[in-house]
């Protein structure tokens, strides 16, 4: 079998790769540190991180002048753990004084730092494993909002293989290029829609059926791909930007449940909201050109597959979706 299946094949050894480098790891899961401080230099805190038990640990590092007077609360109850506690800084200024989180570099993570002073000001910033301390500041800047929620935005899409197989799935399923650039923009169009619409609180869904129908999109799609041959033109084929317009709603509820894990700056709402969106659509193009530059050069390799390769990206996503179709309605019922 040759032509768009060489491509097909490439493409799938990709996402592997990907999704191998990021542990299948998803949905977008930093650890998030929240600072609640009171006029009195009292400071409520909520610690919640990735509940997989790996080293070494997260801990989160207050300044000197902060001392725990009770002892943490621990919820495991959810895909998290949450720790609660209180501690009295003095003085009670925390402008100028560091606050960090250990461990991001040895376990390629992030962590989300939300500060809200007794001031009512909100500082936050995201902590990396090359700088994994903040210097709290006179005030958080509208290029640091910028900054973080595109990267936010970018990794999300790249460390989310059920959206990556999507969208591979999309670019596989259709032939010529207007064809393509209608359908990847009524993708972005329907998750930029609902990705807006949930986190302003207009549309409110609960996220475990959205997550569910999320990888039920990957099934449908593989389906389409394998009813392929003479005569087999389907609806999905015939109109796929509308097919892709559909379950873009979707996955931009999955995309909406993601950011409202770490939160929208109070002051900044719009600006990180167009940030976490334009990340996602970088990542998206970064993985369509992926995709598309891997068809062109196995298509230009003077190769021929036995003809059951090319039933390889059909049943992969399929498989996949399947699995997580049942995993997440198992832990959703």
């Amino acid at each position: 079998m040759v032509g768009p299946w060489r491509g097909s094949l490439l493409a799938l050894a990709l996402w592997m790769v990907g999704a191998l480098s990021v542990g299948m790891a998803h949905p977008l899961d930093p650890a998030l540190l929240e600072i609640r401080q009171s006029t009195a230099g009292i400071l409520d805190i909520l610690w919640r991180l990735p509940a997989q038990d790996a080293e070494p640990p997260l801990r989160a590092v207050l300044p000197d002048t902060c001392k725990p007077v009770s002892t943490p609360s621990i919820d495991r109850s959810g895909p998290q753990v949450t720790q609660r506690w209180r501690a009295v800084c003095d003085p009670a200024d925390l402008v100028g004084r560091p606050i960090a989180v250990t461990g991001l570099r040895e376990r390629q993570t992030d962590a989300l730092l939300r500060v809200h002073l007794a001031d009512g000001r909100l500082i936050q910033h995201v902590l990396r494993g090359d700088a994994p301390l903040l210097l709290i500041p006179e005030r958080a800047g509208r290029f640091d909002v910028l900054r973080d929620y595109l990267r936010l935005g970018f990794e999300h899409i790249l460390g989310g293989p059920d959206h990556l197989l999507f969208v591979l799935g999309l670019v596989l399923l259709i032939l010529g290029w207007r064809r393509l650039l209608w359908t990847v923009t009524a993708f972005t169009a329907g998750h930029s829609i609902t990705l807006a619409l949930a986190v302003l609180g207009v549309v409110q869904v609960p996220p475990q059926p959205v997550e569910v129908l999320i990888a039920l999109t990957l099934v449908v799609v593989a389906v389409e791909l394998a009813r392929r041959g003479p005569g087999r033109e389907t609806w999905a084929r015939r109109f796929p930007w509308a097919v892709a317009f559909a379950f873009g709603l979707l996955h931009g509820l999955g995309f909406a449940g993601a950011l409202a894990q770490v939160g929208l700056p109070a002051e900044e709402i719009p600006l990180a909201l167009f940030a976490f969106n334009v990340g996602i659509e970088a990542g998206q193009v970064l993985w369509v050109a992926a995709i598309l530059a891997g068809r062109a050069g196995l298509e230009a390799m003077p190769l021929r597959w036995p003809w059951p390769v090319g039933w390889v990206p059909a049943y992969a996503i399929g498989s996949l979706g399947t699995y997580w179709v049942i995993e997440r309605a198992a832990s959703w019922l």
